[in-house]
């Protein structure tokens, strides 16, 4: 009944030219009290879940060693990794749709290994790892996430062979000695449309690439790169599972006691978006097979 009354008392009011301006004084005051609430919601829900994946953390992996996947068995000096999600790490179900693509690859005999946007060294030492003697470059913009990477290069017993610089560019790229058959990762958050060119395309010709497109920050880019290999690579196209997917289809020993909701915050890889991940193999020799999104589905578990 109040609550009528007062509908009706602002309908009638609502033009009149002192309530006017009370009224749009309290839009203005509920939308801002409104942001403070969402803000500080958002940072108490982060800070919870925060606490809930540093106690996993202790409870799963208290020495820090990836626990399945492709880089089962690489150790973290430190609990903290730089610009990705730490815990799906030590899982290992990090990009595990990569996991199969990945898994063929390292057959090949690799003179090289270069990873453009290292972060703290997951790809770039544990490629290091699995390759045995293969120098691996690793570049990042962060200084400490170098530092992490040169900590964990030498706390896994590969520090000899990685190579750590800072901003790689079309001209330090080509100073790599890559040999005759490297294989070359990028993830820099949207750098990789102005790395990657036609001209870079050619000389990379017998290499493998693997590059994590950010249409996000623009809607061009995995088109732009798809272009620019297109001529010298066969492509394919791997897109990331949402988080809802990993919680729901992910099978990991280490999550059996976790509701599906608490799954979902350890699984969670905290994306944006969806993403993409772009397959360049020379055109003159190419995975043995094309997996289909569904077969990946299947393959993902035995990771």
């Amino acid at each position: 009944m109040i609550k009528d009354s007062i509908k009706t008392f602002i309908g009638r009011t609502a033009n009149h030219p002192i309530a006017w301006p009370i009224y749009k004084a309290c839009g203005w005051l509920s939308t801002r009290f409104g942001r403070i609430y969402g803000h500080a919601r958002f940072a108490r829900e982060n800070t919870e879940q925060d606490e809930l994946l540093t106690r996993t953390i202790a409870e799963l992996f208290p020495d820090l060693t990836v626990a399945n996947g492709l880089f089962k068995g690489l150790r973290y000096p430190a609990s903290r990794s730089f610009g990705s999600a730490f815990l799906p790490k030590l899982l290992g179900s990090y990009e595990s749709e990569l996991h199969p693509y990945l898994k063929e690859m390292l057959s090949n005999n690799y003179t090289a290994i270069v990873d453009i946007g290292c972060a703290e060294g997951y790809y770039a030492v544990g490629l290091g790892r699995r390759l045995g003697s293969v120098q691996v470059y690793a570049f990042d913009t962060d200084l400490r996430a170098r530092q992490a990477c040169a900590a964990m290069a030498t706390f896994n017993g590969v520090g000899d062979r990685i190579h750590i610089g800072g901003f790689c560019d079309e001209k330090i790229l080509k100073t790599i000695p890559l040999g005759s058959k490297a294989l070359v990762i990028s993830d820099c958050e949207g750098y990789e449309d102005a790395l990657f060119n036609a001209d870079l395309a050619q000389i990379l010709a017998r290499h493998d690439v693997i590059v994590e497109t950010h249409d996000f920050i623009n809607i061009d880019i995995s088109s732009n790169v798809r272009s620019v290999f297109a001529k010298t690579h066969h492509v394919q196209s791997v897109k990331s599972v949402d988080d809802i997917g990993r919680a729901l289809t992910y099978k990991y020993a280490e999550l059996e006691k976790y509701s599906t909701n608490e799954r979902r915050l350890i699984l969670s890889e905290r994306r944006p978006a969806t993403m993409e991940w772009l397959i360049m193999t020379p055109k003159e020799m190419t995975l043995s097979h094309d997996r289909s999104q569904s077969s990946i589905t299947d393959l993902r578990a035995a990771c």
